[in-house]
């Protein structure tokens, strides 16, 4: 069984294509809305959360865990590789190498949660494959609340939407990496 958290609905579209993926598997999701969103939280809070998730899926039979959750795979996927035997696979990695290679002008904006952009994780990956690329980060710490609260298409949420992308457009960016698993809901 593959084990799937997030910090609350975001990762349904991974485990959706992980479905699409890998039929033969049976998958358990485990969306911690009591605690959504992660974002705004510590680290430390929130590796505290990852462990949580993790024990819970592992208890139900697990074999696999996928952090769904950018702020949670941001912050906390060493230690869980570190502390649990089974493979632990994160939405950022695939994420970084395909915004590497496909950028023309080595200007890459990332969009997330403040932990996810606070971290850092994207730029290290990022310089791994390219150095010579650019990275701007954007903290969008409304959006996760309006995604959950089904507020996508509203009025407001486009003028924030627009308010939060305008410092990346500044920057000229030809990639934008979504990076928090609610935003392509």
């Amino acid at each position: 069984m593959i084990g799937i958290f997030d910090s609350g609905i975001g990762g349904m579209t991974v485990a959706k294509t992980i479905e699409q993926v890998c039929p033969q598997y049976p998958l358990l999701y485990f969306g911690d809305v009591a605690h959504t969103p992660y974002g705004s939280k510590s680290s430390e809070t929130i590796i505290g959360y990852s462990r949580r998730n993790t024990d819970f899926l592992l208890s139900q039979g697990a074999k696999v865990i996928v952090v769904a959750c950018n702020s949670a795979a941001a912050t906390s996927v060493d230690v869980l590789r570190a502390e649990y035997s089974v493979p632990v696979i994160d939405v950022i990695t695939a994420t970084t190498g395909k915004a590497a290679a496909g950028t023309l002008n080595r200007r890459i904006g990332i969009i997330g949660t403040r932990a996810t952009v606070r971290s850092g994780v994207y730029e290290k990956q990022i310089k791994r494959v390219n150095p010579d690329c650019r990275i701007y980060g954007q903290a969008c710490p409304l959006l996760v609340p309006l995604i959950e609260e089904g507020w996508l298409n509203k009025r407001e949420t486009k003028m924030i939407l627009r308010r939060y992308l305008y410092p990346l457009r500044q920057h000229q960016i030809d990639t934008l990496i979504l990076g928090c698993t609610h935003y392509p809901s």
